[in-house]
């Protein structure tokens, strides 16, 4: 059957379509991207702007009409940290639904890394054994560690790449007593969540780091993927750390030129690999494998295993 998952999240409005079949591995069909960058779009009390809302409601009646013209079989649209958080969230629900039809499922920070563990860990298979996974989006980061396919330990932070970037870099380029403050700040929340929450993990034998901010700072750090295998180049601290006053240097519309930088993420990247090589530091971690399947692979794993009889309504229990 042919599948699409619409996912609203603090960047981008993402409609995916693949062929999804039981026992088969999830073949893309149509990506497709429609920028929002809603963390520019929140008042002072923390609410979604009307401009704001009306680029979510466009960017999902344009993903909606797509999926209806390719002629997908169902669609599974999902929010998360933007519309998680915002002050009149619930009110934009109710909108969303009255002008597009669509019915947003609203998951946690702590759904999303289950799910995204999910994806990971069927991408790498079991012999990765032990996976700790750092998930960065637009306003969330998430970590995750276990040896199976959801995680025995899972929490959400709001360190995301546009949260930090307003909360923080505000200034474009930003001076070096924001960066510090936030790297403070990362350092902070990560130490406690590490002593707190991971202390008692074993060692992971596998350090895994998946989302597009990643993935586009181990594009521009690592270089290309592997020709012959495809798979995406892994990512080191030093490489971060070596980087790092360069981004800084530079304002955001000249980022985005950088390679495997994308227009959407050129104002938040620096706080991207800020926040990143932070909790590296903090998890002693020298090298991240760069997994390609995040959010979006694990719900389509969800429907299918759901297809299958192995799993939980994917619709209603996305969780």
């Amino acid at each position: 059957m042919r599948l699409g998952v619409i996912d609203v999240g603090s960047n981008t409005v993402h409609l995916l379509v693949v062929d999804a079949h039981p026992g088969a591995s999830p073949i893309p069909y149509h990506s497709q991207r429609s920028t929002v960058r809603l963390m520019r779009y929140l008042d002072d009390d923390g609410a979604i702007t009307e401009e704001g809302v009306r680029l979510i409601v466009d960017a999902i009646k344009e993903s909606s009409v797509k999926a209806q013209e390719i002629g997908v079989d169902d669609v599974i649209s999902t929010a998360t940290s933007a519309l998680r958080e915002a002050a009149n969230g619930e009110e934009v629900l109710a909108r969303i639904t009255r002008e597009t039809g669509m019915v947003l499922r609203v998951l946690s920070g702590e759904d999303e890394a289950r799910i995204t563990m999910l994806a990971v860990r069927r991408w790498l298979g079991w012999s990765a054994g032990e996976v700790l996974l750092f998930d960065i989006g637009g306003g969330s980061f998430e970590i995750a560690q276990g040896a199976d396919e959801y995680p025995d330990v899972q929490v959400s932070l709001p360190l995301g790449a546009g949260r930090s970037t307003i909360n923080f870099l505000r200034e474009d380029p930003p001076q070096r007593e924001a960066i510090s403050a936030l790297r403070a700040h990362a350092r902070a929340e990560f130490t406690r969540v590490r002593d707190e929450l991971f202390a008692d993990r074993p060692k992971p034998k596998r350090v895994v780091g998946t989302s597009k901010t990643i993935r586009s700072l181990g594009r521009l750090i690592g270089g290309p993927s592997d020709p012959v295998t495809g798979d995406l180049s892994q990512l080191h601290y030093t490489g971060l750390r070596e980087w790092e006053p360069t981004l800084r240097q530079m304002p955001g519309e000249v980022r985005e030129y950088l390679p495997g930088i994308t227009p959407e993420r050129g104002y938040q990247i620096l706080a991207g690999a800020v926040v990143l090589r932070t909790a590296m530091k903090v998890f002693g971690v020298s090298t991240l494998t760069v997994s390609p399947w995040a959010l979006r692979e694990g719900i389509v794993l969800r429907y299918i295993d759901a297809l299958d009889g192995r799993g939980a309504d994917p619709v209603e229990h996305l969780a």
